[in-house]
């Protein structure tokens, strides 16, 4: 095969390292990620331990875009609070104040009621048909710090979907390009050693 031959050889070598080595760097940090949400959701007690706000309700206090932290604890749910629920039959969960706090005296389970800060009324009207109180199991947790504006990233990939395919789309056209290079490359070199 001579030099040529060599040459492409060691290309193809160089390039099978690095593809193994990115696909491992890929791994390692998807492996990583998952390790710290498992991690937060073990020290908060929480299942989603960290949440944009994604609407003004609660403004001015939170704004759409603001990264909430959350934490569960058994301490008791108290009025001021604010907690992330979800309600039966929707996805996305909700961040509300607790305005009222009923606990029930044959069990003891304490019921809550929540609203918006910037909402006339109380959330019932979101609540899933005929369900007037939240029970402790819709809470994910209580508001304990949160980070501002951050969380504008995934809500411009949510709204606006071209912005999405650009980012995930990129890396695949430099992909293709480098194949069709190294295609042509060879292509070429075969040309010549013939």
């Amino acid at each position: 095969m001579g030099w040529i031959g060599e040459t492409m050889d060691s290309i193809k070598s160089l390039q099978i390292r690095q593809v193994l080595t990115q696909a491992v760097s890929l791994g390692m940090i998807v492996t990583s990620a998952l390790i710290i949400w498992k991690a937060l959701m073990c020290i908060t007690g929480s299942e989603s331990p960290v949440v944009v706000v994604l609407s003004g309700s609660m403004e001015p206090g939170f704004k759409r875009g603001d990264i909430l932290f959350l934490h569960m604890s058994k301490d008791p749910i108290r009025a001021g609070e604010i907690v992330v629920f979800n309600v039966d039959g929707r996805e996305i969960p909700i961040v509300h104040r607790v305005i009222k706090v009923h606990e029930r005296q044959d069990t003891g389970e304490v019921d809550v009621l929540t609203k918006g800060d910037n909402n006339y009324g109380d959330d019932r009207l979101l609540y899933a048909h005929g369900q007037l109180w939240l029970q402790r199991h819709h809470i994910m947790g209580r508001a304990v710090g949160f980070l501002p504006y951050v969380g504008w990233v995934t809500i411009i990939m949510t709204e606006k979907p071209i912005i999405k395919i650009l980012i995930e789309r990129e890396p695949l056209q430099i992909a293709r390009v480098l194949s069709v290079d190294v295609e042509t490359f060879r292509a070429d070199c075969n040309i010549m050693s013939s």
